[in-house]
């Protein structure tokens, strides 16, 4: 059985929910030699989160941003206000999404639904770049 464990960064991204499946699939070439294991995702930062969801139509990560925008919105009266008002919705955000998937592999390939894909939730309006440890175990 195999471990590998690789840190990815990804590029600045603006608000909003954008598909990284390619990005970690690029970073992870071994996947493609794994017969069966699992792939864990995980990002590093409080006020940037995971989620697995449709990747087919772009109406669906559009639609999730402004539901979680309306569910933590800006004007709520937080006490945590030093870093911003993007930055405490933010932390809301993340807490009702993922900081971590685990995905199943087979046949050298993620074993995702015909229609799901990753994303990186990005919450804050300045763009950061993100960084992601995966991990990668199987046979």
């Amino acid at each position: 059985m195999a471990w590998i464990q690789r840190d990815l960064q990804l590029p600045p991204f603006a608000a909003g929910i954008h598909p990284i499946t390619r990005e970690i699939l690029e970073a992870l070439p071994e996947i493609q030699g794994i017969k069966a294991g699992l792939l864990h995702v995980f990002i590093l930062h409080t006020s940037a989160s995971l989620t697995l969801n449709e990747n087919a139509d772009p109406d669906v990560p559009d639609d999730l941003y402004r539901a979680l925008d309306a569910i933590a919105p800006e004007d709520f009266p937080y006490a945590h206000t030093i870093e911003g008002p993007d930055d405490m919705p933010a932390h809301v955000k993340v807490s009702l999404t993922d900081s971590g998937l685990t995905i199943p592999i087979g046949a050298g390939r993620l074993r995702l639904g015909t229609w799901q894909g990753i994303f990186l939730c990005e919450y804050r309006r300045s763009p950061h770049r993100r960084h992601l440890v995966l991990t990668l175990q199987g046979e």
